[in-house]
């Protein structure tokens, strides 16, 4: 019997797993970082990863856990209607629940004694626990002729507009131009269900980002962010 415990939890935009990101790279505006816990809080679990321009984090889908797996899923690149192997995908719901992204480091910081790993965008919920940092390593990690399957190519995007409340609100916030573009950049992976598009689809969704509630409709292939509210 193995067990793991958590050297540090990710603060994100992200509220809820719902519209996070597929990967970190698709929202380019968006930052995050690692509050280190336990053992890990120290300046020496970080010395000399800044000479690194991305690291690999190792995180639990931990919100996942208890649902258990399957051996396939219906990975939302082939519209959710073609199973393939749990182990050809990067579905959330896995045996061991592990998870692994590659995002860019920004820098380290300390507030008291706590030590923060500084990242550019994660996808990945706000509070999801860390279990390990490895640097990225080019010349091993990107291999040039690698084939990417049925994800070969990024994803399709939509356009996004924003109505008249919105735009007021987030023109009051003091990060408001950058919360906005984080905002465009979610909504425009459009985060809806894979069979809900191509679809006649009136629905109004919500999305938590950062402390805003933010509610979209999708026509065709616009996204139109109709009102956002503060927590």
């Amino acid at each position: 019997m193995y067990s793991i415990s958590p050297i540090g939890y990710i603060e994100s935009p992200y509220k809820e797993k719902f519209a996070v990101p597929r990967q970190p790279s698709l929202v380019s505006t968006a930052t995050s970082r690692v509050r280190l816990a336990g053992e890990a809080n120290c300046p020496e679990s970080l010395r000399g990863i800044e000479q690194f321009s991305h690291i690999w984090l190792l995180f639990l889908f931990d919100q996942n856990l208890e649902q258990g797996w399957k051996p396939t899923v219906r990975p939302p690149r082939l519209g959710g209607n073609e199973r393939i192997g749990v182990f050809a995908s990067r579905a959330t719901f896995r045996p061991n629940g592990i998870g692994m992204s590659a995002v860019e480091v920004k820098g380290v910081t300390k507030q008291g004694d706590q030590m923060y790993l500084e990242l550019g965008n994660v996808d990945l919920v706000d509070g999801t626990p860390i279990v390990d940092i490895k640097p990225y390593i080019p010349y091993s990690d990107a291999i040039d002729d690698a084939k990417g399957g049925y994800a070969e190519e990024e994803p399709t995007t939509s356009e996004v507009i924003f109505s008249v409340q919105p735009r007021s609100l987030l023109l009051d916030r003091p990060n408001g131009d950058t919360e906005k573009e984080v905002i465009s950049q979610v909504l425009a992976q459009d985060p809806r269900p894979a069979y809900k598009k191509n679809k006649l689809d009136l629905k109004e969704y919500a999305v938590n980002l950062f402390d805003m509630n933010v509610k979209f409709t999708v026509t065709d292939n616009l996204v139109t962010v109709t009102a956002i509210e503060s927590f």
